[in-house]
């Protein structure tokens, strides 16, 4: 039976389904959803890239940042929880990275939290130390060190709403096609822009997030000591609630293809909407996290000394031009494109406010998030 099937079977029984359940199904249902279907969603035969797939610098720059976090931590034990690990690709790097500093590398235990079982299968062909994998992070013991998601977020399942003479959040139905109605919005998403003061105009379309505030709510109880690395694409309240963005940020993605139609090639295409910064920030405050900053992803690796890593590896082999040109291109990818459009947010707990080398081009020590 067709994913497509099973959804408007539902509807049938049920009656119209939140576009949140709608999303959930098509990403996560059993064995036809688009995550836990079968593999190669990632990489040139895929759908889309990650920065891990572009270079082995991306993961070596996170890996840099994170002994920076472990000598702050008093070089102590230390653990890295890694949130869908995808093909273990940027894991793989940040161990390899790792593995030049001992007393850190003895010391580290690397948690994967990943639900599907194909792609953990895909992590396990070449994750083959220090690396246990979870289904929650609630099974992980005693977190002291640092929790990162790469592209996790935009993933998560989000209701869709609509201002009109109040908040309506958008509900699918099915006639002949799907089709969207409107429905009042609960007090959960009317709250949701209350707490943090944004005040939408008639006819703005756009995502709420909840299961990110859930999210971060874990991490944070779960995390004893130490930081939380967010990398994903998405902004700060004042740019996603901009005029610019009123028909929302949904986007769908099948062969490096985009398109705004969440109701075609169902389980079959990726789903993704931007995050809200704002909000990662307000709920991680009040959840005992401290914010250290938010930069662009561009600025974050730069900051970090990825030019100077890269130009290392030329060195090692002068004359060669075709690596050169290949190490350009990547870096327009990394730091241009794909560098503009992803952010990094770094939160702490229980650490003392030592400046982080990734965050130095930051206007202050802290950054302004609204």
């Amino acid at each position: 039976m067709l994913l497509s099937e099973i959804i408007i079977e539902r509807i049938k029984k049920e009656g119209p389904i939140s576009f949140r359940d709608f999303m959930e199904m098509a990403l996560y249902y059993p064995e036809l959803g688009y995550y836990n279907s079968a593999p190669n969603k990632i990489g040139a035969n895929g759908d889309f890239y990650t920065s891990a797939n572009l270079t082995a610098a991306f993961g070596a720059m996170i890996g840099r940042q994170i002994e920076e976090m472990w000598e702050n931590l008093e070089k102590k034990s230390f653990k890295i929880v890694e949130y869908g690990a995808g093909t273990g690709l940027l894991c793989h790097d940040i161990l390899d990275y790792l593995k030049n500093n001992s007393s850190l590398y003895d010391s580290l235990t690397y948690c994967i939290i990943e639900k599907s079982s194909s792609m953990r299968e895909i992590q396990k062909k070449h994750l083959h130390e220090k690396v246990n994998w979870y289904n929650s992070i609630q099974e992980i013991p005693e977190i002291n060190g640092c929790i990162l998601s790469n592209e996790l977020i935009d993933n998560f399942a989000v209701h869709q709403v609509i201002m009109e003479d109040q908040l309506m959040e958008v509900f699918v139905d099915y006639n002949e096609d799907f089709i969207e109605i409107l429905k009042p919005a609960k007090k959960e998403l009317t709250d949701y822009f209350t707490s943090l003061n944004v005040q939408l105009p008639k006819g703005f379309r756009t995502e709420v997030n909840l299961e990110a505030k859930s999210w971060i709510k874990d991490v944070s109880q779960s995390l004893q000591k130490g930081y939380i690395i967010t990398i994903d694409y998405g902004s700060l309240s004042a740019e996603l609630y901009n005029n610019r963005r009123s028909c929302g940020t949904l986007l769908c993605y099948q062969k490096h293809q985009t398109n705004e139609n969440p109701y075609q090639f169902i389980g079959q295409q990726d789903i993704t909407t931007h995050i809200n910064f704002s909000a990662l920030s307000n709920w991680g405050s009040q959840y005992g996290m401290d914010c250290c900053g938010i930069v662009d992803q561009a600025q974050f690796l730069l900051a970090l000394g990825i030019k100077e890593y890269q130009n290392s590896a030329l060195k090692n082999n002068p004359g060669n031009l075709q690596m050169a040109m290949q190490q350009s291109m990547i870096n327009y990818r990394l730091l241009v494109d794909m560098g503009m459009k992803f952010k990094v947010l770094i939160q702490q707990k229980g650490v003392p406010e030592y400046p982080l080398s990734g965050l130095k081009f930051l206007n202050s020590s802290k950054a302004v998030i609204s």
